[in-house]
């Protein structure tokens, strides 16, 4: 589905991915870890075409990136960034309708099928009775819904999230990963995340990749890597991992401070 081939990529000179080799599976859930600077978002904005890359390549459906054209990108590949801002203001239907302008021929409205798109999707995140309101009257939470809401009416293969949780309350940090989580399942979608909430990407995420200073440190089942040492490798901290009792994940405990 993705193949990421010793990818070096960055910003102008200075490179920030480093002979980077992924590749993800149709219908894998997968959590990027890593300290700020890492290359988290470096990577993702490299596969959507945001920013070029020196050597290597990526494959998107056995197909290299540079032959995708950028309608052709947004119909397989939907990118759910950090920030989201507007210079004015839209109701939730009309935001997550620009999700369908990929598949709108030069100067054509919304079909009724665009419409019933939205319609289902809303209705599948309980977000209906939000369709008149505007963005900017709603908590944080029930905006990141209509973040993904947006993605989802893009009917694409592979979606991508650049720090899904920040600002979130931990009820909505759990509510987004369940959302996540059914879509995954029952969309067949491939879902790659940038997380800082280790013990979610654990208890959610059937893989984690862990990137340090543009380079894959660790890459397996969130049982085979999240441990003390992976994690002092990473973070440069001290942190314990315990068993959770109940889902028998891996999660992380804050050491004693003295």
């Amino acid at each position: 589905m993705l193949e990421i081939k010793k990818l070096t990529a960055g910003y102008g000179e200075q490179e920030i991915l480093h002979q980077v080799d992924l590749e993800f599976p149709k219908g894998e859930f997968c959590a990027l870890l890593g300290p700020n600077g890492a290359g988290k978002t470096t990577l993702l904005k490299t596969i959507v075409g945001y920013l070029p890359y020196t050597s290597g390549d990526i494959l998107i459906k056995k197909r290299s990136l540079q032959k995708w054209s950028k309608r052709e990108l947004a119909r397989n590949i939907a990118l759910i960034s950090q920030e989201f801002s507007l210079q004015f203001d839209y109701t939730v239907e009309e935001l997550v309708l620009m999700g369908r302008f990929p598949y709108l021929g030069y100067w054509q409205n919304y079909s009724d099928k665009d419409r019933q798109i939205v319609a289902e999707i809303l209705a599948k995140l309980d977000l209906s009775n939000y369709a008149s309101k505007l963005y900017s009257q709603l908590s944080g939470g029930e905006k990141k819904r209509v973040s993904i809401a947006r993605a989802m009416a893009q009917q694409t293969d592979i979606m991508l999230l650049d720090e899904a949780f920040t600002q979130l309350d931990i009820n909505h940090q759990i509510e987004i990963m369940h959302i996540l989580s059914q879509i995954n399942k029952q969309d067949g979608k491939l879902i790659l995340l940038i997380s800082h909430n280790i013990n979610l990407a654990s208890e959610y995420c059937e893989r984690i990749v862990m990137l340090k200073q543009g380079r894959v440190l660790a890459d397996g089942k969130p049982a085979e890597i999240i441990n003390q040492e992976n994690l002092h490798r990473l973070y440069n901290a001290r942190l314990q991992v315990i068993q959770n009792p109940v889902t028998k994940n891996p999660n992380l405990i804050y050491p004693e401070l003295k």
